[in-house]
């Protein structure tokens, strides 16, 4: 999902009566209108009353209002303006968005019937106010999207003035506002703020009430304990924690703050050199967006996409997944052996009776959300919202049973988890909601000025050479779009300007969003601008680029299995068994590339660089290698016996090592 502050920290310090008065009042309406903003979709995902149209126009206005608060109260607000002036500000933002809520929920059938095409003045004007607001949150959040999102609405007006193929002959502003809002089909209101509100903001609450309980700082305490039963077993504890807590948070970055902050200090007191432990947590950060059964933000958008249920898109993303998170853990057990680590003693507790409850019922929701859409075939808000209901039930049983035999209770103690609860679904479904509507502003623009089908001609014209022009050229237009932009932005645009094209040139459709949402992930470690390296390198006061280089080595999973989608479409074409013989082909040149990258078979540099630059040829003759004939198994098996021999070297060497560290010295 989105970035969102930490909500375990709070509201910063405030120094002074006034600040601390006006922090109370924000605090007061924040709370008021999350706990509404609750209540509202919470009734909504029980009935579908009105549907998801009259839901946006009801509720986007409003997730403006809960992150202008949320700002508000955390002084983020146009700080520098001092304390006073901004509440005007936030005033008349939040009234004006109000009155646009109302003023659309009067008049929706009127603007959506009845005036379709011929909108009046007071629509346009109201319509295209609550799209400036959005546009100006996002220029304080995202701001290289609201400049592209700029561009492209002059470039709507002004097409003339642009030269050769992507000339057109320019639209009237009002073609612009009436495109971004009152028409429904496209901008603020569209597809992608719906769905945020509603089969995205569903499983969101699953996760709110899995952070509000403690559940993931379990998950971290957990996988800290696991470390400390053996040196090597420490970098993958960090690397399960992070899964663990990035599978729920839905954002590298905002992982790798949270679960960075733990593991990277520790790996290296453990041996690790700091740019090495950074590039682990960034590797590790980065894959909670490819496992199921949440997704990121990107897996319910191709869902819709491809016009299938959610669970289609799950039940295909576990191979990816697991090659990704068995690449990954491999390539830093190489690394442990590598740098020989040090036992590490970690100050934590041993596990009490509610973080073994939080675990269990983190697992258990994972398994009961997979058993609801998969075997009993119900529609995945249906089963997130019945998930969501047995957590907060045994939860908060749990939490009511502690406080009991702690002799806690109290109103504060009481309230606490909940207004958590509440606090982190609205912050969290409000920026995915706007951050959507946003989206949805640039793909109106894309939609009336024709962009699409001028990049696909490009990309037609370079299949009509070759195919594997046509894939280079469409991951470079997504490597350049994700540069500056987060996961789902890039797919989107990705998957609205290239995905068709490269369907109609005779891939499948499972394919190439598959490769759509590889390249967007990718988006977030891609070089020059990698946003989850800048994380982890700050943490770990390691220098930014070999930070990012070294995590590319890691993450070889991915950047294997943008290619292997095409070479071996069975990883994504069938869910289920269908996917069992290329699994095995594309992990076995993953881990094979993973050793000749990190592994060591040798002391001598130069024979040691000739037989894993020999690996590294035989790992990618595997994976280049179309079918699945006796030449690919053998190669396979082959690769196994290398990496085996390896790894028995290795390990032999480490064990050496750490015999010697312990012998007592003479003298």
């Amino acid at each position: 999902m989105s970035e969102t502050v930490d909500i375990e920290s709070g509201p910063p310090q405030r120094d002074t009566p006034l600040k601390q008065r006006l922090g109370l009042i924000a605090d007061i309406l924040f709370y008021a209108a999350a706990a509404g903003f609750f209540a509202y979709l919470s009734r909504y995902y029980m009935t579908g009353a009105g549907g998801p149209s009259l839901l946006a126009v009801t509720m986007v206005p409003m997730t403006l209002c809960i992150v202008v608060l949320n700002d508000l109260r955390n002084q983020r607000f146009y700080e520098r303006l001092g304390a006073i002036v901004p509440w005007f500000i936030a005033a008349a933002y939040i009234g004006f968005s109000i009155y646009a809520a109302s003023y659309l929920l009067r008049e929706f059938d009127g603007i959506r019937i009845y005036r379709m095409g011929i909108w009046n003045t007071h629509d346009l004007i109201v319509g295209a106010g609550m799209a400036a607001l959005i546009l100006e949150y996002t220029r304080r959040r995202y701001f290289v999207l609201f400049v592209i999102n700029l561009l492209l609405m002059l470039y709507t007006v002004y097409g003339y003035l642009v030269p050769g193929m992507f000339n057109h002959p320019g639209m009237s502003w009002n073609r612009v506002a009436s495109s971004i809002s009152v028409e429904m089909s496209t901008g603020i209101f569209e597809r992608m703020p719906q769905l945020g509100l509603t089969l995205i903001g569903s499983f969101i609450l699953v996760l709110a009430v899995l952070r509000a309980f403690g559940c993931i700082d379990s998950i971290l305490q957990g996988s800290s304990r696991l470390a400390m039963r053996s040196p090597t077993f420490l970098p993958q504890a960090a690397v399960i924690g992070s899964f663990g807590v990035a599978a729920v948070s839905g954002s590298g970055a905002a992982n790798a703050a949270t679960t960075g902050s733990a593991t990277i200090p520790a790996l290296i007191k453990a041996g690790f050199p700091r740019v090495t432990a950074a590039a682990v947590e960034t590797a590790s950060s980065l894959g909670g967006q490819l496992m199921p059964p949440l997704m990121g933000i990107a897996a319910f958008l191709m869902a819709e996409y491809l016009r299938v249920s959610y669970f289609e898109v799950v039940a295909r993303g576990f191979v990816p997944a697991f090659i990704y998170f068995f690449g990954v853990a491999f390539a830093v057990y190489l690394l442990a052996l590598r740098h020989h680590q040090r036992a590490v003693v970690l100050d934590v507790p041993p596990l009490g009776v509610m973080d073994k409850i939080n675990i269990g019922a983190y697992f258990l929701s994972v398994v009961a959300l997979i058993w609801l859409m998969g075997f009993e075939r119900r529609p995945a808000m249906t089963s997130a919202q019945t998930v969501f209901v047995w957590l907060l039930v045994a939860l908060s049983v749990a939490y009511l049973w502690r406080l009991w035999r702690r002799r806690a209770f109290s109103i504060r103690e009481l309230a606490k988890p909940y207004l958590r609860l509440v606090e982190s679904f609205a912050t969290i479904t409000s920026e995915l909601v706007i951050l959507l509507a946003t989206l949805g502003i640039l793909t109106a623009s894309f939609t009336i000025t024709g962009v699409p089908t001028k990049v696909g001609v490009i990309l037609m014209e370079g299949a009509a050479i070759n195919l594997v022009l046509m894939v280079l050229v469409a991951f470079g237009f997504g490597y350049l779009v994700g540069m500056g932009l987060p996961v789902a932005p890039t797919y989107i645009i990705t998957a609205v300007v290239i995905a068709p094209f490269m369907i109609r040139a005779g891939f499948d459709p499972w394919v190439v969003h598959f490769f759509a949402f590889f390249v967007a992930v990718f988006g977030e470690l891609s070089p020059p601008t990698s946003v989850v390296a800048a994380v982890t390198s700050r943490i770990a006061d390691a220098p930014f680029i070999p930070t990012m280089m070294h995590a590319l080595l890691i993450c070889m999973p991915l950047m294997v299995m943008m290619a292997a989608v095409f070479i071996r479409p069975d990883l994504v074409v069938e869910p289920g068994w269908a996917q069992m013989p290329a699994f095995a082909l594309v992990l076995i040149g993953t881990l094979a590339l993973s050793f000749a990258a990190q592994g060591k078979f040798v002391s001598s540099r130069k024979i040691d660089y000739s037989a894993r630059w020999g690996l590294a040829l035989l790992a990618a003759l595997l994976l280049l290698y179309p079918g699945n004939d006796v030449v690919a198994v053998g190669l396979a098996l082959l690769l196994l016996g290398i990496m085996g021999y390896g790894l028995m070297r290795m390990r032999g060497r480490y064990g050496e090592e750490r015999a010697a560290a312990a012998a007592p010295t003479s003298g």
